[in-house]
């Protein structure tokens, strides 16, 4: 949901989630820096602080539903001093480049993670609907859509490094 208005806004976010298998890179339209933090996660909500190049996110996300599919949004637009601020405030960060690849008229965000997380790459696919079809590339793995160990959230405390 990064192509927010700077109002704050509440959605149903619905999209599904695979590991990347194969080089995807001269395919990207754009890429920008991401870093972000946790001020809470637990029982399935997370409470989210991003910076994606100069502009700041706060985010607020319900529990998974639809198997993973689902769940709710809450987004606003905050000034980029003031995720710096906040970002203060959470112990571990995930820090990763998002990569825009369009296919087939959808849009995967495909996550490259660096630091404790490097050598982990997911692609995302927001849908309007939990079984709106789409075709997946060449380079898309296996589906990991629900499985919690690829939440961001979850990452900060449970490394891909560790696995």
């Amino acid at each position: 949901m990064d192509n927010m208005a700077k109002t704050s806004l509440m959605a149903m976010e619905i999209e599904r989630k695979f590991l990347v298998r194969e080089d995807f890179h001269k395919e990207t339209v754009r890429a920008y820096r991401i870093i972000q933090g946790y001020i809470s996660s637990d029982g399935g909500r997370t409470v989210r602080v991003r910076l994606r190049d100069k502009q700041g996110f706060l985010t607020i996300k319900g529990p998974s539903l639809d198997g993973g599919v689902s769940r709710f949004e809450w987004e606003k637009e905050i000034s980029e001093d003031d995720a710096m601020q906040l970002l203060q405030l959470c112990e571990v960060k995930i820090d990763k480049t998002r990569y825009l690849v369009p296919f087939a008229g959808h849009t995967f965000e495909v996550d490259e993670f660096y630091g404790d997380n490097r050598g982990l790459v997911v692609a995302e696919i927001e849908l309007k609907s939990p079984d709106e079809p789409f075709e997946k590339p060449y380079w898309l793995g296996e589906e990991v859509t629900g499985d919690k160990k690829y939440y961001n959230a979850h990452l900060c405390k449970h490394p891909y490094k560790d696995w």
